[in-house]
């Protein structure tokens, strides 16, 4: 996170956000990013390099949020298995809160290029590692199997929130995505459960 303490910065984030998700990221000039803002054009590249650093900087900022709240969260929690109920509904609760950072974070970041997919696989590390941390700890506990592969239990812990939330938004967010949390949970946590 760079100049979140700007209120500027903010309001263009803020702005990225809509103006992407409604119109696609390759269509979403930074005019059209600083109107919405309400900032002259150029104000826009005294914050950033250039399209793709907005859309950097979109994710940056969210999900440096979304893992603090989350972090936060699970520290609650008295064990693993109740720390990943509450990371999965915190995943989609605050997805499903932003409608047009969810079209972003599901639609428009992957249709970008190399160098920003790489970026964005920097940003997520520390959410990763919490997954990771939980899966430890659930090893720890005696509540998860003790021969789990805990990189590959990542991928697929993240790979089954990440998709169920790309359905939901291509489905035009039809159904309760929270309300499929404690399914998911269950789903995930018979396969590794200690015996």
């Amino acid at each position: 996170m760079k100049n979140n303490n700007k209120p500027k910065y903010n309001l263009i984030i803020e702005a990225a956000v809509d103006v992407i998700a409604e119109n696609g990221y390759h269509a979403s000039q930074v005019s059209k990013i600083a109107k919405k803002a309400g900032v002259a054009d150029g104000t826009i590249y005294l914050y950033f390099k250039n399209k793709e650093d907005i859309l950097v900087s979109v994710f940056e900022e969210k999900m440096g949020h979304f893992i603090e709240h989350i972090a936060t969260a699970i520290k609650e929690k008295e064990n693993a298995s109740e720390k990943l109920l509450t990371l999965i509904e915190m995943h989609f609760g605050q997805l499903a809160a932003n409608h047009h950072l969810a079209i972003v974070t599901q639609l428009e970041l992957r249709q970008s290029n190399l160098s920003l997919r790489q970026q964005i696989n920097r940003i997520l590390k520390p959410y990763l590692a919490v997954i990771d941390e939980t899966v430890k700890e659930g090893i720890q506990q005696n509540l998860f199997r003790s021969d789990i592969n805990v990189p590959l239990m990542r991928q697929m812990i993240f790979g089954a929130l990440d998709e169920t939330v790309t359905n939901w938004v291509m489905n035009e967010e039809k159904y309760d995505l929270v309300g499929l949390a404690p399914a998911v949970h269950e789903l995930i946590t018979k396969g590794i459960r200690a015996s």
